[in-house]
């Protein structure tokens, strides 16, 4: 609408000149087309600046001269407003990043626990509360990002670092202080009407000598690890060649057994049937022996090839 009112008010100038010359040289109707410039010139100015259009994601506030920041925000599209009495000032209020790294030349140096120097390279997204954009603009106005924001995050930072340790910021509790950041920033910046919607550490700088002490202290725990799992293969192997052995040796006991109670009860089977011997005896004389064992009172051997007529 800046343009329409540029356009109003050349054409009003232009209006002006044609009334000067009409008066000058007493032409009526160079005055009355001055007039008429004139007055258009100034409706078109008036009625351009009463439109105002907010943009897509932007909220409309509005000052009045006779009254202040008004509380009621002008939403999205053509709005009407009263020229030259009311002022209208536009915010964002779609999600908005600040980063603040050493590639921009602005990280945020702290020292940690143990007073070491830390470097933090950080991305802070935000939103501004849409309905609450009035009273942002009343209480810091425009720059709330200069003003506010960025302060606030250099702050949080530098506090959160400081409880920690240098090694555990790049190890282990890199995501507790993130954590610990977001939520310290979206508590101080709630009072402002902006709401913290995410914090991402990018980067985390400690000094060099200390990085490498880390590494060369994680290597060692590895290697130790390794050292502990081969001991602890070694320990099942052996329990494993325990049991087997126990098992041998349970099993040989076994069998050493079960032949002592078989001849036991052989034993016993014999004392009790005599005649088991003889059978046995027989059994295992070999087939070209033809001789025959008789059972008797008094055992004897008869000669068979004798009884058939056979010679020697």
């Amino acid at each position: 609408m800046g343009i329409l009112v540029l356009i109003g008010i050349v054409i009003a100038i232009a209006g002006i000149a044609l009334l000067v010359q009409g008066v000058q040289g007493q032409q009526g109707r160079l005055r009355g087309l001055g007039g008429l410039l004139i007055v258009i010139g100034v409706l078109s100015a008036l009625l351009s600046s009463a439109f105002v259009v907010v943009p897509a994601g932007s909220v409309g506030v509005v000052f009045n001269i006779f009254g202040g920041v008004q509380d009621n925000e002008l939403g999205e599209g053509v709005n009407l407003v009263v020229p030259f009495v009311q002022q209208v000032t536009l915010y964002d209020v779609r999600q908005q990043e600040l980063t603040l790294a050493s590639t921009t030349g602005d990280e945020i140096n702290s020292r940690s626990d143990e007073g070491l120097e830390i470097s933090v390279d950080v991305t802070v997204l935000y939103q501004v509360a849409p309905n609450e954009a009035a009273r942002l603009h009343q209480d810091i106005g425009p720059s709330y990002e200069e003003i506010r924001i960025r302060p606030e995050i250099r702050s949080q930072v530098r506090d959160g670092v400081a409880n920690f340790r240098a090694a555990d910021l790049i190890s282990t509790r890199r995501l507790e202080l993130q954590q610990g950041i977001q939520e310290n920033l979206r508590e101080s910046l709630a009072q402002d009407n902006i709401s913290i919607l995410n914090v991402l550490l990018r980067d985390v700088r400690i000094p060099q000598a200390i990085t490498q002490a880390i590494e060369e202290k994680q290597a060692a725990e590895q290697q130790v690890e390794v050292e502990e799992n081969r001991r602890r293969q070694s320990e099942i192997a052996a329990q494993r060649a325990v049991i087997e052995a126990q098992g041998q040796r349970d099993a040989e006991i076994a069998r050493a057994e079960g032949e002592a109670a078989a001849l036991s009860l052989r034993g016993a089977a014999l004392r009790e049937n005599p005649e088991i011997i003889q059978l046995e005896v027989a059994q295992r004389l070999a087939s070209t022996i033809q001789t025959i064992m008789l059972p008797a009172e008094g055992n004897f051997l008869l000669d068979v090839r004798g009884l058939t007529g056979a010679q020697p």
